[in-house]
Formats: C-alpha cells, sequence, structure tokens
C-alpha cells in the first residue's frame, strides 16, 4: 500500500493491546466505525486506489478503546471475515449504556446477533455483526 500521507502525524497509542480489522471496502468500514460506535479516527493514510489504514479510539468506553483497520490484503495474509467465511474473534465493548450503543449500530448498519439483555454471569450485553463481518459485544459489568 502505497502512502499517501506524512507519518509524522500519527497519534501516540494509549492501549497496550489494540486489534486490526482486515476489511474490505476499509474507507466504507471507517465511516461505519465513526457513525456507529463514534469512533474517533487519530490517524489514516491512503493508498492510490483509496484504500486505507487507519487507527481510532472510542473515549465513551469504560476506559479508552482503541483499534486500527486494514484493507484486505491475502497476499499478505490479512484475510476479513469475508474471505474467511466468518469472524476469528469476538469485540468486546465495555460501555456505560450498552442499550444506546447498541441501538445506535444497528442504526448505522449492524445486525443483531443476539439483543441487549442481563446475563447469569454479571454482565448486561448484546452482540452485534457489523457490515464488515466482525462481532462486537457490547455491554457492560453489572453490578
Amino acid at each position: 500500500m502505497s502512502e499517501t500521507n506524512q507519518f509524522d502525524t500519527m497519534v501516540r497509542a494509549t492501549s497496550s493491546l489494540a486489534p486490526m480489522l482486515i476489511v474490505r471496502r476499509s474507507a466504507a468500514a471507517a465511516e461505519f466505525y465513526m457513525q456507529a460506535l463514534g469512533a474517533e479516527e487519530l490517524w489514516r493514510t491512503t493508498s492510490p486506489e483509496g484504500e486505507i489504514v487507519a487507527h481510532f479510539r472510542i473515549e465513551g468506553a469504560a476506559n479508552p478503546s482503541e483499534f486500527w483497520i486494514h484493507e484486505e490484503s491475502t497476499e499478505y495474509g490479512n484475510y476479513s471475515p469475508a474471505a474467511l467465511g466468518g469472524c476469528a474473534c469476538r469485540l468486546i465493548l465495555n460501555v456505560p449504556d450498552p442499550d444506546a450503543l447498541f441501538a445506535r449500530a444497528v442504526a448505522a448498519g449492524a445486525k443483531v446477533i443476539s439483543e441487549v439483555r442481563d446475563h447469569e454471569y454479571g454482565w448486561r450485553q448484546g452482540r452485534i455483526v457489523d457490515p464488515f463481518g466482525h462481532h462486537w459485544e457490547i455491554g457492560k459489568q453489572l453490578e
């Protein structure tokens, strides 16, 4: 992927572990995550073909959460859920109001796997799949 911007504008990471989500249609994915999850884009580089690598932070989470997206590139072993025929992991997002964020994500185009509800293991959470095949559990720990 060719770079079209400078790396000196990159924001310093604040999370010890930040997943890199491999997607098809990376520009559309970036827009979805900003709209659906309120993700703030910290950094982006764009290839001449319009494919992006971007770094995001979700401040509304219980603790700031970071993740990256990268356009699928099977030649480098970067397979999206569409290429794999499913998602290899679930992302768990702990937020103060899971019902509101869940509804926001669904309104932006996520599909419901399971509605938000209280679970016997002490969490209020629901599960969605985003338009790019990644599964998100949105919830909070019950007191």
